[in-house]
């Protein structure tokens, strides 16, 4: 069989920047065997399409208005789609790897990726397989190797990033200073840290709380 009668690869591109989706456009459609099956500028848009035609792989950004990458993995999941997924992102927090993997991602590749690793990937992973570059396998082994925290620790941990101390937070949970007190040694032990700043730095840079805003 040649090349020009092999069956393309269909890719969906989505991602709210239209830059970046007129340069990824550009350029895989200079791959003989790659198709843009569509864009889509939200996790919304992507869905729709989807059920319009087929694609056989994603390339999906983490952060976008309205549906965001993790949602639009989760809805993916629901439909009887086969369409395989690489997240294409800016942000590499453990908890970002973490939980795009859970959501469903088969790839994780930061769009500082060459041409060359990124068209390799899509074509491991539309090949049924995975690819999670070194770097971004490393942080999501350190990720799943921890205990997960709770929906409250991390409320508690949102708390202490504020400043806020154990007396504190347990009068704003209605819990007592001892029993806020635990969850925060719990935190501590679970993140393997030494105390509570060392706890709220490594719960920044891996993403696990957002202090933003």
């Amino acid at each position: 069989m040649t090349r020009e009668t092999t069956r393309k690869i269909r890719i969906l591109i989505v991602d709210d920047h239209p830059v970046v989706r007129a340069g990824l456009t550009s350029m895989l459609a200079t791959q003989s065997d790659l198709e843009i099956a569509g864009v889509a500028s939200s996790g919304e848009e992507a869905l729709s399409l989807i059920e319009r035609q087929t694609a056989d792989l994603m390339l999906l950004d983490l952060r976008m208005p309205g549906m965001n990458g993790i949602d639009t993995l989760l809805a993916l999941r629901k439909t009887s789609s086969s369409t395989r997924v690489i997240v294409l992102t800016n942000f590499e927090t453990d908890e970002d790897i973490y939980r795009a993997v859970q959501a469903g991602a088969h790839g994780y590749l930061l769009k500082s990726t060459t041409q060359q690793e990124m068209i390799a990937a899509i074509h491991t992973v539309s090949g049924g397989e995975r690819h999670f570059p070194p770097r971004i396998a490393a942080r999501l082994a350190q990720r799943m190797s921890r205990s997960s925290l709770t929906a409250r620790e991390l409320e508690i941990l949102e708390m202490m990033a504020k400043g806020l101390t154990n007396k504190e937070i347990g009068s704003a949970l209605q819990i007592s200073g001892n029993t806020a007190r635990n969850h925060v040694n719990n935190i501590i032990e679970k993140l393997a840290v030494a105390d509570r700043t060392e706890a709220v730095t490594i719960a920044i840079q891996q993403g696990l709380i957002d202090v933003s805003n």
